[in-house]
């Protein structure tokens, strides 16, 4: 009885190992990280500096109307902190990259690019939307 267990043990090979465990695996994680925070900010980034062009062109019509405006510039910076609050996520994952398989890794790297690229899209969004919506309202 002991000997069965024995050969059990034997039976799993190192390229079994590899296998289940890619050293690849650790940076296809990674990349998740780093797409999660960069596609964030650069959504975050375009939709602050989009509706920021629109408040600043509605200051000069309705200077007294500024304060309001600034919704869309919030809306647009807070992409940015989902990206980093996904990218700290990710990364908490990433403890023990020896047993990191290689579908952890891959549904790690689609979660940082879901949610980069529809931080993108929406910062995209917000920009468009931002300055159209801010310039209207000075009207």
């Amino acid at each position: 009885r002991k000997r069965s267990h024995q050969l059990g043990a034997m039976a799993f090979s190192a390229s079994t190992v590899l296998a289940v465990c890619a050293p690849q695996s650790y940076f296809i994680a990674s990349l998740g990280v780093a797409a999660a925070i960069v596609f964030a900010n650069l959504g975050a980034a375009y939709g602050t500096a989009k509706a920021g062009a629109g408040i600043a062109t509605m200051g000069i019509m309705r200077g007294d109307m500024v304060m309001r405006s600034l919704i869309p510039v919030v809306m647009a910076g807070v992409l940015g902190i989902y990206g980093l609050i996904t990218a700290v996520i990710i990364n908490g994952k990433l403890d023990k990259p020896d047993t990191l398989s290689a579908y952890t890794a891959y549904a790690l790297l689609g979660a940082g690019l879901c949610v980069g690229m529809s931080s993108a899209a929406a910062g995209y969004a917000i920009g468009i939307v931002g300055d159209i919506g801010v310039r209207a309202n000075a009207q």
